[in-house]
């Protein structure tokens, strides 16, 4: 399996340990996952970060938040996306977006890994968001985070999370989601695309297109009558009764 054949040449570490005052109870069981669609409220969960400890929710505030996971420290395809998104930082700050991603590794392992994207990927410059250590899984039973093989062991031993993202909304609101596999790495300018397609879309009262980007047309969603559109966009184009494209 290419997946496992990835991980191949990757040191193993011990699997950590976690201490029963710190350990949360978890009972792993399909029913009681929570469903994580598109408008659920995003689970949340208080965890230890590389920027220390977090309540989710209240790490959310009143921005965006991209929350995605990632199969292991020391990860090749990882450490791109990890230093990648982290250059990008700038790009989400303007959208009012909060970058935080995860591993089911310790903070210290983190952190060690952290140095290792800082000299590979951020030309020196100090990573920029935090890296969730989800020691127990929790997250990652939570997010729905492993494949089908890897959920059998969610109780015991280290699991890889698949390549997930989750863009959430200001009102805690999962907006998108994203599955990846173990072997395909995440494209930065599709999730940034996503982003203001979302924010575009919640100003103005419309949707965007395929392959949209900003300052391309919109479409009118078809409740929007013809008198309505009128007024609220002025100039429209109709191509068909169902499908009008106008400027925002």
């Amino acid at each position: 399996m290419f997946t496992r054949q990835l991980f191949r040449s990757i040191p193993l570490r011990a699997t950590p340990v976690i201490r029963p005052q710190f350990a949360r109870f978890i009972s792993f069981a399909q029913a009681d996952q929570p469903r994580i669609r598109i408008g659920s409220t995003a689970p949340n969960f208080q965890v230890d970060t590389t920027k220390g400890k977090i309540d989710f929710h209240e790490f959310i505030g009143n921005d965006w938040v991209i929350l995605f996971s990632h199969p292991a420290d020391f990860t090749p395809i990882c450490t791109t996306e990890l230093g990648a998104f982290s250059r990008l930082k700038g790009e989400f700050d303007k959208r009012g977006v909060k970058l935080i991603g995860l591993s089911t590794e310790g903070v210290d392992s983190h952190n060690a890994w952290v140095k290792d994207i800082e000299e590979v990927e951020t030309q020196g410059k100090e990573f920029a968001f935090p890296i969730i250590a989800d020691l127990n899984k929790e997250v990652a039973f939570k997010y729905d985070m492993v494949t089908e093989e890897d959920f059998k062991n969610l109780k015991s031993g280290m699991v890889a999370t698949v390549r997930s993202v989750f863009i959430i909304d200001p009102k805690k609101t999962i907006r998108l989601t994203l599955t990846y596999p173990a072997s395909t790495g995440r494209s930065t300018t599709e999730i940034l695309r996503v982003v203001d397609a979302l924010q575009t879309s919640d100003k103005h009262g419309v949707a965007t297109p395929v392959d949209w980007t900003p300052g391309q047309e919109v479409v009118i969603p078809p409740s929007v009558s013809d008198a309505d559109a009128k007024a609220k966009f002025g100039e429209f184009r109709t191509v068909k009764p169902y499908l009008r494209y106008t400027k925002v």
